[in-house]
Formats: C-alpha cells, sequence, structure tokens
C-alpha cells in the first residue's frame, strides 16, 4: 500500500540502523522525547528500539491526549453525565479513564448515566437532533488534530439552531506543553531530563505546520525534527537528529514532507481561531497548570459551551499514589518504573490513565515492549533516564 509498505521495508530500516551505528558517538548519550502517542506507539510496535545503540535513550512525552487530561476534568464529566435527562457523548478510549477513587464514564454508564460512544463529533450532532428533549454534550479532548472538527460542529450547531447541543471543551496546544518541559520550575523540581532534541508530532504539524516549532530551536538550542508514524519515519528523525546534535545544531527539520508544510493547514487554522481562543491557564495531567495551553469557546458561540451553561466546578484532583502516569507523562520515569504496572495495572483494569489509550507509553509498553525485554534480556537500565 502507497506510503505504508515502503516505509516498512525490513531492508531499508537495516540501512538506517546502520548509518545511525555509523553516525553515533559512542562516547557520549543521546536523549530523544517522542512528543507524540502515535511515535510512542510505532517505537513499541516495531521494536526500534532494539536497532539503536544503547547510549541513545528514548524518551516518552506527553503526547497522548487521553493521558494528560487530568482527574478533575474526569470527574467534572462523570457529573455531567449524572445531570438528568442529559447525554454525554464521548471518545471510546474516555469511558475507562479512571479516577483516583476508581470511577470512570463506563462505570457511570453501568449505573443509568446516558453516556455513548461516537466515532465522530458528527454523531453527537445527530444525536442531539434525534433528541431534542434532552440536553447533549460532546466531551472533546485532543491536540491540534482533533480541534478543527469540534469548530465544525458547533458551528454546524449553530447554522441548524440546535439549542440541546454544547461541548465540554478541553483541547490543548502542543506546543506551550513542549514549552512547559523545557523551562518550567514547577516541572523540574519534580524530576528533570536530559534532552538533546525532540521527535515532533505528525498529524499535529500537518495542521499547525513546522514554523511554531523554530521557537524551541532557537530558544532552547534544542533540535526538532517532525516524523511521521511509520517505522522508517521514526528511524529517519532519529538519524536526523544525531546528525543535528553531532554537529551542534539545533534547528527544524521535516522528515514527513508528504503531509506536512511550513505554514500548516491554513484553512483549518483559520476555522479553529473563529471558533476558539486560548485560556488562561489549563492542568495537564502530570505537567501541572500550563499556561496559555488550551483552548476555550468564544463569547461568540457561549450558547454551544457546556461551561457556561452547566455549573462545572473547577476541581484538581490528585493522582492515584501508587500512579506513575505523572512521572511517565514528563519523561521522568519508564512505564517498568511503576511498582503496579502489569500487575494492577492492566490494560482490562487500568489504575492510571497511561494503560487506556492504545498511545499511551504504559498500554504500548504492555502490547509489546514488556515480552521483548523479558525474551530478549535487555537490561533494566536500557533507556531509564535518571532524574538530575
Amino acid at each position: 500500500m502507497k506510503y505504508i509498505d515502503e516505509f516498512r521495508d525490513g531492508a531499508l530500516a537495516k540501512t538506517i540502523a546502520a548509518k545511525i551505528l555509523q553516525e553515533t558517538n559512542p562516547r557520549r548519550h543521546y536523549h530523544l522525547m517522542e512528543f507524540c502517542g502515535g511515535h510512542t506507539h510505532a517505537i513499541s510496535r516495531f521494536g526500534i528500539v532494539d536497532l539503536l545503540p544503547s547510549n541513545i535513550h528514548m524518551i516518552h512525552g506527553p503526547g497522548c491526549p487521553v493521558c494528560v487530561l487530568p482527574a478533575g476534568r474526569i470527574e467534572n464529566a462523570i457529573q455531567l453525565a449524572q445531570i438528568p435527562g442529559l447525554i454525554l457523548c464521548t471518545y471510546g478510549d474516555m469511558l475507562r479513564v479512571p479516577t483516583p477513587n476508581g470511577a470512570s464514564l463506563l462505570k457511570a454508564k453501568a449505573q443509568g448515566a446516558d453516556i455513548r460512544m461516537i466515532y465522530s463529533v458528527a454523531d453527537a450532532i445527530t444525536i442531539a437532533q434525534d433528541n431534542p428533549q434532552h440536553q447533549v454534550v460532546f466531551l472533546a479532548i485532543g491536540f491540534e488534530t482533533t480541534t478543527p472538527p469540534t469548530a465544525v460542529a458547533i458551528k454546524q450547531a449553530d447554522a441548524l439552531g440546535l439549542k440541546n447541543f454544547s461541548v465540554f471543551c478541553n483541547h490543548v496546544l502542543t506546543p506551550s506543553a513542549i514549552s512547559h518541559i523545557l523551562q518550567s520550575p514547577e516541572v523540574r523540581e519534580l524530576g528533570a531530563v536530559s534532552l538533546d532534541g525532540f521527535i515532533g508530532p505528525a498529524h499535529v504539524s500537518v495542521v499547525i505546520g513546522s514554523q511554531p516549532y523554530h521557537y524551541f530551536a532557537e530558544e532552547f538550542q534544542k533540535p526538532v525534527v517532525i516524523a511521521g508514524f511509520e517505522p522508517l519515519d521514526v528511524m529517519q528523525a532519529i538519524l536526523m537528529l544525531i546528525r543535528q546534535v553531532n554537529t551542534g545544531r539545533a534547528e527544524v527539520e521535516n522528515e514527513f514532507t508528504r503531509a506536512v508544510s511550513p505554514a500548516g493547514n491554513i484553512k483549518a487554522q483559520v476555522l479553529v481561531s473563529e471558533v476558539f481562543e486560548l485560556r488562561r491557564t489549563f492542568e495537564w495531567r502530570g505537567l501541572g497548570l500550563v499556561p496559555y495551553s488550551a483552548l476555550k469557546i468564544k463569547s461568540r458561540y457561549a450558547g454551544f459551551d457546556a461551561e457556561q451553561r452547566f455549573p462545572i466546578p473547577a476541581l484538581s484532583i490528585p493522582d492515584n499514589k501508587a500512579c506513575e502516569c505523572g512521572a511517565i507523562l514528563r519523561g521522568v520515569k519508564h512505564p517498568r518504573d511503576c511498582k503496579i504496572f502489569g500487575t494492577v495495572c492492566t490494560p482490562d483494569n487500568p489504575v492510571g490513565s497511561c494503560m487506556v489509550s492504545s498511545e499511551g507509553a504504559c498500554a504500548a509498553h504492555y502490547s509489546y515492549g514488556r515480552f521483548r525485554e523479558k525474551d530478549c534480556g535487555v537490561s533494566q537500565e536500557k533507556n531509564h533516564v535518571q532524574p538530575q
């Protein structure tokens, strides 16, 4: 299949791996963060770490939208779903994200709340049209990739004159999270990691383009290589980052040229700016309060803002004490460092959000990495990042 098979070619993978080995300086360590959960999944699924020299350390970042939504916002959604006559629409992964006390949207549904899994925000519009006697709330999550469809839905609801549709907006922004990891004193106090470069997200960059990342390269002297989600995409991005680090460069490079342009999708950006505006601050799981890192619905469309229509209190709920999701999302710890990983916490019984979505670091490692390490005798110190 075009753009799939050729990016999974085993011979090409060995060629790129040989180049990485040849160009890696054995006297130094390379710490590279893949921000996006799609990259985390690809690295685990295709065994990319096994093709890299032991001094290249891949660090998981907070790039899973299901993972980074804090417990307080999950609790808000559960409370919304318990309002009589209200239908809450959400994507499947969100149903299973637990709060520290063990509650979840799935359990609320089992107890009688009208919570419906949808595959597109357009489904929520249809449900609102079919149920005019009920209030319908769409639980909107995601990075810049999923924000334009939510904007389309709000504009469509406005055009249709729907009075029973609203959005509980939890859309967040990638560049703000990267900045926070690099410069926030609060985050660094929780455990700092050495970062030599970033693999920039794929789908997010299709929307926002490559230009927003130039700030990190210039301000923090950290190279960024935007990469696709196929294994050869990731390996080529690693090679490009190694070359930048070796030559002392800190630039933005685009490996994913088949989909990402410097300016991105202008039409989508205009649509988002018409419907949404920046929040002054927003809480991320593992990162705390991150300034200007999320979006809220503009006053022009306030009638479709669930936070305006319903009493939704600001809740800040600490994670389960046994769960290491916060540290894993910051890149300070690896899933194997969590004492309940693979025992108490599994995909069938997730204790933390990182075990829910397939893009979560814990779920990816549970599905692929843990067996490889056991069978191959991989050192437990491999790729572990010690807090500084």
